[in-house]
């Protein structure tokens, strides 16, 4: 008889995420569930209100996808009245984008993912002699002392001592999947403390540019951010000289901890090949050079693969009708159509009806509607988006930085092409991705300086800021690449404001509940024929579906118009 585990709630992610997956007789997973069980409604949230404030609602979806939303909506909402921003501001966005990338990697690498594959309490047994000679030999990083590491060991036996790991409790510890010996996993463990120091450093760039961190601030035209060198009530030559120590750290941190560690836990796990999912992959790029409006211009080139075929990338249209659609045949809503047909989201509707089992029940109807999650399609084809998207379509394009490092990455762990579809290749591709950001970052505070330098110090524009000067109707579309994948914001104005919103953010794509054709979305078709060691401590679970870096709280949009709960949903 077939076995069925739950896990539920899927931990260190945002938002609330359950998984049921369906093993065969040799403990393989042979189908799986992935359920969003939240739902927020800001869709509905928007309606009515004024299309410049729309970036402040959508910000808040979520406290860790912080700036995507509000850079999404303004660009959105620019898109619809015609409104070009001056250089200045697009380069400020493009630099607080990149900021909010690497950031997020590093945290997602750390504190998400890490403890899947790294076993902390196998480090309370470490050599602390061993450990600092092993991370002497792989990295330059000056915190790599035996007394170093001797304190760490130390700290770490107080923590268990006590009776009590704190942020290293509720896992799977000694799980015979864990395959890093003890003193590697001394060195993981304390590089997770130092990163969770780190981060924090970075995304003061934010605070520069947007005020404060979570939920900068961002302006329909241009960016808030008045340049004047030789103020202390703007952004001045004091603040600018922080902002490229900060940089300059963040690429040092990255070369030296991050992309060591990768490779060298990568090294014991490279047999670990499964996780690669579906094989179909988009990105609607991003990094402007230019105009939002030129592709072309994009350092994070658009496009769609099908089939792991790397020799063919797809030309990809958001605004095209046909090509992206949301289906709702196994989610919690329904349409005026009557048939749950796919719609396009500048005809997307968004009408809750909760009709799964009523708490407390052991399982899911996944023959019928089991998901706050809608189900997006590609042209009909179920996609994967992220940073494995984003750098396989660089790496088919020939992007010099991709290819160099991809290749690199894959003669140092003496493995082929084929690694990169799977569990590991996707957490491979977000390291690759965020030393590629940290350049950016730097990139774009050069060009930053180069026009204050030049006297232009403009970044915004007023022209389309008074509403009479609007169409009397009008529709846009804005989209980024956040950390987790292609992030797309569809907007209809009418009579000065919103009529409509949709939003299909990453983890609408990768989490989604099969389609009318009974089709895996991708985290469902990334769990297909993974062994499991021991069921009870689904580890290979986590691993693939934190590889992902799900955010549900983005996906599953209980608030009316006036803020009362409308919808309770209980799990337990």
């Amino acid at each position: 008889m077939a076995k069925r585990i739950v896990v539920d709630p899927v931990s260190r992610i945002e938002g609330h995420l359950r998984i049921e997956a369906v093993l065969d007789g040799n403990n393989t997973i042979k189908e799986a569930y992935s359920s969003g069980t939240m739902w927020r409604g800001l869709e509905i949230i928007l309606k009515g209100r004024d299309p410049r404030d729309a970036w402040a609602f959508t910000q808040r979806i979520c406290g860790v996808c912080t700036t995507v939303h509000a850079l999404a909506s303004i660009r959105c909402v620019e898109d619809a009245l015609g409104v070009e921003v001056p250089p200045n501001a697009r380069i400020i966005r493009n630099l607080m984008n990149a900021t909010q990338q690497t950031q997020d990697h590093l945290v997602h690498f750390y504190h998400l993912h890490a403890l899947d594959w790294v076993d902390v309490v196998s480090a309370l047994s470490a050599d602390p002699a061993e450990a600092s000679r092993i991370a002497q030999s792989i990295s330059p990083w000056p915190k790599s002392s035996v007394g170093y590491f001797k304190d760490l060991k130390a700290r770490l036996q107080a923590f268990v001592d006590s009776g009590q790991l704190g942020i290293f409790s509720n896992a799977y510890w000694g799980h015979k999947g864990y395959l890093l010996p003890p003193e590697v996993n001394l060195i993981a463990v304390a590089h997770y403390l130092e990163a969770l120091d780190f981060q924090k450093e970075i995304v003061k760039i934010h605070t520069v540019f947007g005020g404060k961190n979570p939920h900068p601030n961002y302006l329909v035209g241009g960016m808030a951010s008045a340049i004047n060198l030789n103020s202390d009530r703007a952004i001045n030559i004091e603040r600018l000289n922080l902002v490229k120590k900060i940089i300059d750290d963040t690429i040092t941190f990255i070369d030296q901890v991050y992309i060591p560690d990768l490779i060298a836990i990568a090294g014991y796990y490279k047999g670990w090949l499964y996780g690669g999912g579906l094989g179909n992959y988009l990105a609607y790029g991003d990094f402007p050079e230019k105009s939002v409006n030129d592709p072309n211009s994009f350092l994070w080139p658009r496009g769609a693969i099908l089939n792991k075929d790397l020799n063919t990338i797809y030309d990809v249209d958001p605004k095209d009708m046909s090509q992206v659609k949301e289906e709702i045949a196994h989610s919690w809503y329904t349409y005026s159509n009557g048939n749950g047909k796919g719609l396009h989201p500048w005809e997307g509707e968004t009408n809750p009806q909760y009709t799964g089992p009523q708490p407390p029940y052991k399982y899911l109807d996944v023959d019928k509607k089991y998901s706050w999650l809608k189900t997006p399609r590609w042209k009909d084809n179920p996609m994967e988006v992220g940073p494995l998207s984003r750098v396989l379509i660089q790496y088919a394009k020939g992007d010099p930085m991709i290819v160099d490092t991809v290749n690199y990455v894959l003669k140092t762990l003496n493995v082929g092409p084929e690694a990169l579809f799977s569990t590991l290749g996707r957490t491979a591709a977000r390291g690759i991705e965020c030393k590629q950001t940290a350049g950016f970052m730097l990139h774009f505070y050069n060009q930053l300086m180069e026009n204050i330098k030049s006297g232009d110090v403009r970044t915004f524009n007023d022209r389309m800021w008074d509403p009479e000067r609007w169409p009397s109707e009008c529709q846009g579309f804005g989209f980024t690449e956040a950390p987790r994948g292609a992030l797309g914001h569809w907007i209809h104005i009418k009579d000065q404001k919103i009529a409509d919103y949709q939003i299909v953010v990453p983890s609408t794509w990768n989490a989604s509940p099969r389609d009318g054709k009974g089709r895996s979305g991708a985290y469902e078709s990334a769990l297909k024929g993974t062994p499991m060691d021991d069921p009870n401590m689904p580890l290979e679970i986590l691993r693939t579906i934190h590889s992902f870096d799900p955010c549900l709280a983005c996906a599953s949009h209980i608030m009316d118009m006036n803020g009362n709960e409308i919808t309770t949903v209980k799990i337990s």
